[in-house]
């Protein structure tokens, strides 16, 4: 531990005393190194994240690096209020039994076969990543996972992995599925509708090709469980299948949902009709609902702040996005941007790969919105420069997505499956099993992206 904390403040340091060689203000230098000592604490000591970024941000403040008034504006509340709503909404479908429902009723397919079973644990994965966040579908699809491996008998550790693989490519498809889809919505001026038409498309390509992957690369395990249900039985699988009917709390918890998710879709036409500033809609609308969830549910409505609400992520969140606001605010966002564009040699389709790759691969070590927030205000520099920014928000959103397959620790879908598969099965994934597979996928996923950011214009 004493080594990597010296290595974390020799990096820092050494990273700020290069930026002042290289021209950066001490103002500018102060923010690199709080900022890179905060990265390297969360990469180093994960359950010590929220110390380092008490202590960065108040050295922020003692240093007159940046105002009061800046790192509140900075700490996008917007965006924490935003994610507050939907996580009370998140719990109310849980607390009614909307998953146990879904699963009850997805798994009930007939004449299932072990091809059609990767298929659909792909793709529900995807679409469920879509509709809530990648870490709450996880939790429901492994544990579907498991009552179908353990009835056939079969190692559940290859279909986790898959149902893994395709959570971190549909969480790209939505503003809802990953906490960065809200964070660059509303830093880039992005819509529900641009999400829908632009990254939903390109989120179902990389699906498609993640299942013909893995349908070949698991080809033996598939037949092993062919042969399995063959024995068996596949349709006796439904008989130990509980089936939770949709009661009244649960098809009223499903009204508020679906009508949250309407009025999210239409944020855009909503704002432009009663002249609100962007994005305002999309912000509250969450909290209308979940207003309303509390207003219904008096009696849960302090457990659903308290148990549902993931404060401790939120704090998190807030004041590394403080952080990363003071690179902006210092200037130092704007440096790196010009160097980037030099290194890129005035390309757009050269630029869209730097930052596709760096927040690919970046993600695949590191929290994906730690390195998001660091990203955007790099991202909102270039604008000064007359560069086209959409195509730039597209990679990193796609980057800090797929990023995450690539590695055992690559996202938090990864770190919970891959917990609940040690404690309820006492298996551990090495991380050369997970790592071969999961490169292919994000180098074939983040190419295609590639491609397309280049050449397709709708991304343009």
């Amino acid at each position: 531990m004493l080594k990597k904390f010296l290595t974390l403040i020799i990096v820092a340091v050494g990273l700020g005393l290069l930026g002042i060689r290289g021209g950066l203000s001490l103002h500018q230098a102060t923010s690199v190194t709080i900022f890179s000592a905060s990265i390297l604490g969360t990469l180093f000591f994960w359950s010590f994240r929220l110390t380092f970024a008490f202590f960065g941000t108040s050295i922020l403040l003692i240093t007159k690096t940046i105002d009061l008034d800046n790192i509140i504006k900075f700490a996008s509340l917007e965006v924490i209020l935003f994610l507050v709503g939907m996580m009370v909404l998140v719990g109310l479908l849980k607390d009614a039994g909307f998953f146990a429902w879904l699963v009850s009723l997805i798994l009930r397919i007939p004449n299932l076969t072990a091809r059609k079973f990767i298929i659909f644990i792909s793709c529900i994965s995807a679409l469920l990543a879509c509709a809530v966040d990648e870490v709450t579908s996880i939790i429901f699809i492994v544990a579907a996972i498991f009552e179908i491996c353990d009835y056939f008998e079969v190692d559940p550790t290859p279909f986790l992995i898959i149902s893994v693989l395709a959570t971190n490519i549909g969480s790209s498809g939505t503003v809802l599925g990953n906490p960065i889809g809200i964070l660059i919505a509303t830093k880039s001026g992005l819509t529900f509708e641009d999400f829908i038409s632009k990254a939903f498309p390109l989120m179902l390509v990389c699906l498609t090709v993640l299942i013909s992957v893995v349908l070949q690369w698991y080809k033996k395990t598939i037949a092993h469980l062919q042969r399995q249900m063959d024995e068996l039985g596949a349709n006796d699988i439904l008989v130990k299948l509980i089936s939770v009917p949709p009661e009244k709390e649960l098809r009223m918890g499903l009204v508020i949902f679906g009508a949250t998710l309407f009025f999210i879709a239409l944020h855009h036409r909503l704002e432009l009709l009663l002249g609100l500033e962007p994005n305002t809609i999309l912000l509250i609308v969450p909290l209308l609902s979940s207003g309303s969830v509390m207003a219904w549910k008096w009696r849960k409505a302090r457990e659903f702040i308290e148990k549902d609400v993931e404060w401790w992520t939120l704090l998190f969140f807030m004041l590394l996005f403080a952080q990363a606001g003071t690179l902006k605010y210092t200037g130092a966002t704007d440096v790196l941007a010009r160097g980037l564009v030099s290194l890129a040699g005035n390309s757009l389709a050269v630029l869209i790969g730097i930052v596709l790759w760096i927040s690919s691969i970046g993600s695949s070590v590191l929290d994906n919105v730690v390195l998001v927030a660091a990203f955007i205000p790099v991202i909102q520099g270039f604008q000064s420069l007359n560069i086209n920014l959409q195509p730039l928000w597209w990679a990193l959103l796609f980057g800090g997505c797929f990023g995450g397959n690539i590695t055992l620790v690559g996202s938090t879908a990864n770190i919970v499956a891959l917990g609940i598969l040690e404690k309820e099965r006492n298996i551990h994934i090495t991380f050369f099993r997970w790592f071969w597979i999961g490169m292919t996928i994000g180098l074939l996923t983040t190419c295609i992206v590639w491609l397309a950011l280049v050449f397709v214009p709708l991304y343009h």
